[in-house]
């Protein structure tokens, strides 16, 4: 986690994820990239390249240069290398551009409670750049004054398919020293006896070098509430997801995990794509 990505609105939560994003980067003496998108009200396919629309252009590229110089003097960021970038372009196509232009490790994003991760995570940027980006992102919904990931929760069925992301899972835990809580939620529809959880677990290990790992069996009538329990049941510090680049968030295991997760985590919630 060298390089880390933060696009701003200049929002309290983006806030709180950068402030978030200086936490990580003092731990693994990284990087930080700040990034503010600049849609502007009439911009059209060729807004920048039309002379009426350059005062206007102007006028909201330097009240954004102001807010970002103002952010990098921020008493948190001390000490940490800070750059930033403003980007004219549609928000998710601009942040997973700079985010492989620069080769970023960590994409973290704010959000705002129940129904602004909502709008946000499902509506339209964030769900696609959660959808489309190949390295993780960390969703921040809340201020995190000493961001610790001591216990880290990934549900999950196990299957092959989920080894390649995993990888990235087990990099994360281990760079924050955590317990991952590998868990397999039992349901009514889709239920496992003990062993044969457990052996799927236990061989779905073999080949990773896990610094901390315990593995559960949480039985709930569906697989968000099983998830959002069994956190909440550890006080996990962290809920970390797969998902599906062709489907998004929609699909999660071998099947399909409603908004709720997301909707109703309140912790921070970090996805790797498959």
């Amino acid at each position: 986690m060298k390089k880390i990505l933060i696009p701003t609105d200049f929002s309290k939560n983006a806030e709180y994820a950068l402030k978030v994003a200086a936490q990580i980067a003092k731990k693994n003496n990284g990087e930080i990239i700040l990034l503010h998108m600049l849609e502007l009200p009439s911009q059209g396919s060729d807004a920048i390249g039309s002379g009426s629309d350059i005062p206007e252009i102007m006028f909201f590229k330097n009240a954004a240069i102001n807010k970002l110089e103002e952010l990098m003097d921020s008493d948190f960021l001390d000490g940490i290398k800070v750059s930033e970038i403003i980007q004219f372009e549609i928000a998710f196509d601009g942040i997973l551009k700079i985010s492989q232009k620069n080769d970023v490790d960590l994409i973290v994003m704010g959000s705002h409670g129940a129904s602004g991760y909502k709008e946000m995570f499902i509506g339209s940027n964030a769900e696609k750049v959660v959808r489309n980006s190949e390295v993780p992102v960390l969703i921040i919904k809340q201020k995190e004054d000493n961001f610790q990931v001591n216990d880290f929760v990934f549900a999950s069925d196990f299957s092959d398919e989920i080894k390649a992301p995993f990888s990235k899972v087990v990099n994360f835990a281990n760079k924050f020293d955590a317990t991952l809580h590998l868990v397999t939620v039992n349901t009514p529809n889709d239920f496992k006896s003990t062993g044969v959880a457990q052996e799927t677990m236990d061989n779905f290990l073999k080949g990773f070098n896990v610094k901390k790992v315990v593995t559960h069996i949480y039985n709930e009538s569906n697989v968000e509430k099983g998830i959002l329990n069994f956190a909440n049941s550890i006080n996990a510090d962290l809920i970390g997801m797969s998902t599906h680049g062709r489907k998004g968030l929609s699909h999660f295991f071998n099947g399909s995990i409603s908004e709720d997760l997301v909707n109703h985590a309140k912790r921070p919630v970090v996805t790797f794509k498959i």
